[in-house]
């Protein structure tokens, strides 16, 4: 396979082609981390994700903030909850969402 030389010899240092292809996620991983990044491809949900990052919050104050209808908030904070971006513990009536350790790693 044709490739500029200084290419050719760093793959020659770590190894080879399969050197590389053995250090790849296995496809189980790269699904996960698709799924991920469609869970933070809305911008609703980077708010939502935001918001938790300065402090948990009950549903009723996000969707104040985010002026966001109860059933589309409820969808968004199932795609995130879903993909283990944020959890909810309910308290009687209420529901109050944090960030997971997971969700903490994509909050700047």
């Amino acid at each position: 396979m044709k490739m500029p030389e200084h290419v050719s010899k760093e793959i020659e240092m770590i190894g080879g082609i399969d050197k590389i292809i053995e250090k790849l996620p296995d496809e189980s991983q790269i699904s996960r981390q698709s799924q991920i990044y469609v869970a933070l491809s809305s911008s609703l949900r980077l708010k939502i994700l935001n918001l938790l990052s300065i402090q948990p919050l009950c549903v009723c104050v996000i969707q104040k903030i985010t002026k966001t209808s109860p059933s589309k908030l409820s969808y968004h904070l199932s795609v995130l909850a879903d993909n283990n971006l944020i959890e909810g513990n309910r308290d009687a009536s209420w529901i109050t969402y944090r960030l997971t350790d997971l969700g903490k790693k994509y909050v700047f």
